[in-house]
């Protein structure tokens, strides 16, 4: 009988022994207006230890905090000069790329875990697991994965920080990510991952949802539900703003 209860637990005394992370944001709803610049979201947490034993200090857990937003299909265009001028050449579609990707850590993530850890776990911007549709050959799609990613940077959807987390005590961690004005909407997801000696020991997920307020969220619920009538609401408009600027002109 007491082997079958030891069988039993043992999972849970296996469960107990390993460390718990209870993770949180500062912001689970973000809504977007007219007048929003952007959002600091702070991300923080608790390590809860096996009977409450902190690490050594010479064997000290690290904390990476990965920000993602909703998969989006993308297609990249490569520009070429010819003649003097600038068009478009070769383009590749993406099937699922992150719409938002933001990542930040106690110390770099090549000093945290190795490259077949990072690929799993997709940690960093050259981790990332992009869906690419075409049948292009290698280099040429490290070429477009690699405009891709610089594309977003600039434009502030990617993002990494080898040193934002601050971890206190060993047991408390926070970190801030920088929320764009032009962030899309939908459903992001905060993952917060426990790493030592190159392995992660435990995650965690939180959902954050980034919406559109006031007449933000009205124009975008129309162009989603009634396409028809929101194409010739907006030529309406526009009809009349000309003809009324034309009468101002005429006038004045």
């Amino acid at each position: 009988m007491k082997a079958l209860l030891a069988l039993l637990l043992a999972p849970l005394l296996l469960g107990a022994a390993k460390p718990v992370l209870v993770p949180d944001v500062s912001q689970r709803d973000i809504e977007i207006a007219y007048s929003f610049t952007g959002a600091d979201l702070l991300l923080f947490g608790a390590i809860l230890y096996p009977r409450g034993v902190v690490p050594d200090p010479d064997q000290p857990t690290d904390i990476v905090v990965v920000v993602k937003g909703p998969a989006q299909s993308i297609l990249v265009r490569e520009k070429e000069k010819v003649a003097g001028i600038w068009v478009n050449a070769d383009r590749t579609r993406y099937r699922s790329a992150p719409s938002f990707y933001a990542i930040a850590s106690s110390r770099p993530i090549a000093a945290l875990v190795d490259e077949r850890t990072r690929a799993i776990y997709e940690l960093g911007l050259s981790s990332l697991q992009l869906s690419p549709a075409s049948g292009a050959v290698a280099a040429e799609q490290s070429r477009f994965d690699a405009g891709l990613v610089d594309l977003k940077k600039r434009s502030g959807l990617y993002f990494e920080d080898p040193k934002a987390v601050e971890i206190t005590d060993g047991v408390l961690y926070r970190a801030h990510v920088a929320i764009p004005a032009r962030v899309p909407v939908g459903r992001f997801t905060a993952e917060t991952f426990l790493i030592q000696d190159g392995r992660v020991l435990a995650a965690a997920t939180r959902e954050i949802e980034i919406r559109k307020s006031g007449f933000e969220r009205f124009v975008a619920a129309s162009a989603d539900h009634a396409p028809f009538l929101y194409g010739l609401a907006a030529v309406a408009l526009s009809v009349a703003f000309g003809w009324g600027a034309g009468v101002v002109s005429r006038r004045f």
